[in-house]
């Protein structure tokens, strides 16, 4: 058994496509897995199970899907995966509230700087399935327009990541 962590992209943001923590608990323990915990409201969740990323990732979309009617993204990762994430801040003296990670489920393209618009006095840093993001003066007032390749995402803060890669490392 692995320890995973998930996280599920648009869930309980704007009112849009809300999904209690305890009702997705509740579904991946109907499928098999173990320890199934959340964290925020946000579509965090820490759990065990013996399957692949890729097969958890197919998993939930096709559960949540079913029972929300929705296609809502999952991008998967390990604990070790989030303590490298962690790690490879290259943003380790800014506010980590200011600080932005798009998890992707794919590799970051090499040139994919090139295909971001950024207006105000945001700072990108890719990574290898993560994309850093220095928001200065705040995500909410950001103008920064994302490239398509990476609309499939889901982004969490530093403190965020920070947090679960701990409780990932707990089990």
């Amino acid at each position: 058994m692995q320890t995973y962590v998930a996280f599920l992209r648009g869930i309980n943001v704007g009112g849009k496509t809300m999904v209690s923590m305890k009702e997705l608990a509740a579904i991946c323990t109907c499928i098999g897995f173990e320890k199934v915990r959340t964290w925020l409201n946000s579509g965090n969740m820490i759990f065990r199970s013996p399957l692949t990323k890729a097969k958890l990732q197919i998993m939930l979309e096709t559960e949540l899907s079913k029972k929300t009617g929705k296609d809502i993204g999952i991008v998967v990762r390990s604990p070790g995966d989030l303590e490298r994430v962690v790690n490879n801040n290259p943003f380790p003296d800014a506010v980590p509230s200011q600080v932005g990670v798009l998890l992707v489920t794919e590799p970051v393209a090499e040139n994919v700087l090139a295909e971001f618009v950024i207006p105000g006095r945001e700072k990108v840093v890719p990574g290898k399935r993560e994309v850093y993001v220095h928001y200065p003066d705040g995500m909410g007032r950001s103008k920064l327009k994302w490239p398509l390749s990476l609309r499939g995402g889901t982004m969490r803060n530093i403190n965020t990541l920070s947090k679960l890669a701990g409780l990932a490392a707990e089990g």
